[in-house]
């Protein structure tokens, strides 16, 4: 299955490579690979180590290198050739990636690694377990913006939950996150905080009801600081995922808090990521 997750990366960067003027959002992208917008974004980022934004850009770039060197094109042409809309723009995107302009790299008349790297470096291991959980009824507030300020959101599902005597019917906090923050900007990155209900309780505005169905995750359980979940995400989608034999799901991640800030310390907050999986497919025996 490794294979196929490779399969697919190699696809999407030969598409960018083949379509350098083309559409290359992350749905087209996304397309391409033959994987749901929800995850593919992270497994790309977690197999090479850059965004799909970056690696346009590298690729956008290199391609321009190459023509200013090898044919007698001018700038302009270049230009419009690795999908840059104007002159300009592309001159900025060139100086930023290999430290000089167009001109002078055309007159220096080498080919040199753009400075664009991927940030691979060595990543910490986490333990990830497949593990089948129940449907759940879910009552959750929308957030739109950074997911480093969800905290927010969760704070009044608490008040309501409070206010509304719905403790007795909790099963447990949790939040549901629809973006990848290496390829949304902040601002638009879509969540929902919530908890999960017993079948009894009533879910009223502002609240709004959620079901999820009872399926398999990988479930990978972190223990630290929120600010540490990016870690625990580059190795759940770039190493576990792409050999685990199992294809991500068209749902978001979900994250489910085993304890709390409130009256944790930092080192000691547990979570569990939580990556929806489609069911197993078992091969046809030979007739």
């Amino acid at each position: 299955m490794t294979a196929s997750y490779e399969d697919r990366m190699l696809r999407v960067l030969d598409y960018i490579h083949d379509n350098p003027r083309g559409d290359l959002s992350l749905d087209a992208l996304a397309d391409v690979a033959a994987m749901s917008r929800f995850h593919w974004h992270r497994v790309f980022h977690g197999m090479t180590g850059e965004t799909a934004a970056q690696a346009v850009r590298r690729i956008r770039l290199h391609r321009a290198a190459c023509r200013l060197v090898q044919t007698e094109q001018s700038v302009a042409e270049i230009a419009a050739q690795a999908g840059y809309d104007t002159p300009q723009s592309f001159s900025r995107a060139f100086r930023d990636g290999f430290g000089m302009t167009p001109t002078r790299f055309r007159s220096r008349g080498d080919l040199t690694a753009p400075l664009l790297k991927p940030d691979k470096g060595s990543r910490p291991m986490f333990p990830v377990e497949i593990e089948t959980l129940p449907a759940m009824r879910l009552a959750v507030l929308p957030h739109t913006g950074p997911y480093m300020e969800v905290g927010r959101v969760f704070e009044q599902v608490i008040t309501l939950a409070t206010s509304r005597n719905l403790w007795p019917h909790a099963t447990g906090m949790l939040g549901l996150y629809y973006d990848d923050p290496n390829a949304v900007p902040a601002a638009e990155l879509r969540s929902h905080a919530g908890l999960s209900l017993g079948p009894d309780a009533p879910i009223a505005s502002p609240l709004e009801e959620i079901a999820l169905p009872s399926r398999s995750y990988g479930v990978l359980t972190f223990k630290g600081p929120y600010a540490g979940l990016r870690a625990a995400y580059d190795h759940l989608y770039g190493a576990w995922l792409p050999s685990s034999g199992r294809e991500p799901a068209h749902q978001p991640t979900l994250e489910i808090y085993l304890n709390a800030p409130q009256d944790t310390a930092p080192d000691d907050l547990l979570t569990k990521i939580c990556v929806p999986l489609k069911a197993e497919t078992r091969a046809k025996e030979p007739a």
